[in-house]
């Protein structure tokens, strides 16, 4: 039985590029196509792919909130990241996600199928770099991480919203709840996060890797 592969990615010749290239692998089968994450949770719903090639970097929905996403709906799905992005706070803001495994784009063909065939067997795979960063990471805690781990389940929704630009008022909408219940949940976000305004939680949160810049 061949592995069944969704391919995401907003940049069509990069996406094409992938497609044909895993074709040659006889024991994978690319089953479908995303341009953007909005795209890929539908479509893995939909197709209920074995394995998800996931851009980080995409509109709409960015690849991070396209893996929450999916790991909420479609626990089975196994999730690579594959980004240009070799920073940390992008590493860790989609391992956190729950993927599966991490690749570079200038990584090799041998290094795409390996990693395919791993998460499907159920292991986690990264490339050699972000391994290193991923250990380097575990052995050096930030103090940043510690801050976030504080957040209530409610609060890192409410903090994530306002890091994508949400007004209290479009975010009290959303999740169906009070302005002045938004407000009381920002100020335990700022307090706890040691923030002062919303431009600091953008600025934090695109550090941290929970929204793009």
């Amino acid at each position: 039985m061949k592995i069944k592969v969704l391919v995401t990615d907003d940049h069509q010749l990069f996406r094409e590029g992938l497609v044909k290239l895993l074709f040659s692998a006889s024991d994978i089968e690319v089953i479908g196509q995303a341009a953007d994450g909005n795209e890929a949770i539908q479509k893995s719903i939909h197709f209920k792919p074995d394995v998800v090639l996931m851009d980080i970097s995409m509109p709409n929905i960015n690849g991070i909130e396209a893996t929450k996403k999916i790991k909420l709906k479609v626990p089975d799905i196994k999730i690579i990241a594959i980004s240009m992005h070799s920073d940390m706070q992008y590493v860790r803001g989609i391992l956190e996600a729950g993927a599966d495994g991490y690749l570079l784009k200038n990584c090799t063909y041998r290094q795409l199928t390996d990693a395919i065939q791993s998460v499907y067997a159920g292991k986690k795979f990264l490339s050699e770099d972000i391994t290193e960063m991923v250990i380097d990471g575990y052995l050096n805690p930030s103090k940043e991480m510690d801050e976030m781990s504080s957040l209530s389940e409610r609060e890192e929704e409410i903090f994530t919203l306002f890091a994508e630009g949400k007004s209290t008022r479009e975010i009290a909408e959303k999740l169906f709840i009070s302005v002045k219940t938004v407000g009381t949940h920002k100020q335990h976000i700022l307090k706890k996060l040691h923030l002062k305004t919303n431009s600091e939680i953008i600025k934090y949160a695109i550090k941290r890797g929970y929204v793009l810049p």
